[in-house]
């Protein structure tokens, strides 16, 4: 049986409000509050991005994996926030945590499931028996151009998982991935900030796919919502993934343990996993967890996990997703966030 080891999650301190950034560009808080299901959302400070805070959530799980890194023989960062063009991400997570040099690294990227994706394949190396251990992280510093929709969602935070096949804290009871060519955002090369295709990204992209995945890896295990305790949606914002879970059959109850996004914004890669490893923190053994990202292109990954008896055990020895996200919060103005972000570009 394949499963996670050990998990943890990072969120940064900085958050900026929908009011402040609102105010800034004339437009009407309370509409994109309502619209988003946003009250405010994470940002990196200036010296934080993907592969520091990969660092910081893969330290948390190995807190909680209790075993020796260097036995880790897969590393993985899916992102569409890469702090390089050309050089890997992956190989910087290694080194901090001591995998080096006996491990395979490599950056994903498949827009905001690029964290799944690594999640995937590296609990399909351990399954495989390549590697005795893999560890994958969600992780993203994403970005929205000033005064658009995106801007007042786009925000920062990782999660990190490691995967093996004993001392288990869930096992992974399915997989399932669910893709088509739909192009609802992107970003070229040499652009600073991603387009999208406003409202096209909901019906043909976002719930096409998500709720493609999740009821196909339903269907195929023979498995109702009645037999999943906690499920877990991307989070463009907070809206789309409670329709999903309606539509679905999901109770409210179900859904919001994971549901970050409005207190935390849009993590990109990060999304999901986050709200998985929030799950995990208070899920009781034997309890099953269903987990479907989204990637825009467009497709989504879903898993089901089962809990053990050893989640209870390690919950503790590193800082729980919650509490990252409600303590030590400090606010910051436009202009904080603005040179945080590099958001002013000065000619030379």
């Amino acid at each position: 049986m394949v499963g996670i080891v050990g998990y943890g999650a990072y969120i940064p301190r900085h958050r900026i409000k929908v009011e402040e950034i609102a105010k800034v560009w004339g437009a009407n808080a309370e509409n994109y509050k309502r619209g988003l299901m946003l009250t405010e959302k994470s940002v990196p400070a200036h010296d934080q991005d993907t592969i520091t805070m990969s660092v910081e959530a893969s330290r948390k799980a190995l807190a909680r994996a209790g075993i020796d890194p260097k036995k880790i023989g897969a590393v993985y960062i899916g992102s569409e926030s890469h702090p390089y063009a050309v050089k890997p991400s992956g190989t910087v997570l290694a080194e901090a945590i001591g995998a080096t040099p006996d491990v395979h690294c490599a950056d994903f990227e498949f827009a905001c499931k690029a964290g799944s994706e690594g999640m995937f394949v590296a609990s399909g190396l351990v399954e495989g028996g390549s590697i005795e251990y893999g560890l994958a992280v969600g992780a993203d510093t994403s970005q929205g151009a000033p005064g658009d929709a995106l801007e007042y969602s786009a925000a920062a935070g990782a999660a990190a998982f490691i995967f093996g096949k004993s001392d288990l804290v869930a096992t992974i009871e399915a997989t399932y991935s669910f893709m088509t060519d739909t192009p609802d955002f992107w970003r070229r090369e040499y652009q600073f900030y991603p387009s999208h295709a406003g409202r096209f990204t909901g019906e043909p992209a976002y719930f096409k796919h998500t709720l493609g995945a999740a009821r196909g890896i339903l269907e195929r295990n023979n498995l109702t919502p009645d037999d999943i305790d906690w499920v877990v949606f991307h989070q463009p914002n907070g809206k789309f993934p409670m329709r999903v879970g309606k539509t679905l059959g999901f109770s409210k109850k179900k859904i919001e343990p994971g549901w970050l996004c409005p207190v935390l914004g849009n993590t990109y890669s990060g999304a999901s996993p986050l709200g998985l490893t929030a799950v995990l923190d208070i899920a009781k053994p034997g309890q099953k967890i269903l987990m479907v990202s989204y990637g825009s292109g467009s497709g989504s990954d879903a898993f089901i996990f089962k809990t053990t008896d050893r989640l209870l055990e390690v919950r503790d020895k590193a800082t729980l997703t919650r509490t990252m996200l409600d303590k030590n919060k400090k606010y910051i103005d436009y202009g904080t966030y603005a040179k945080f972000r590099g958001k002013i570009k000065l000619k030379r």
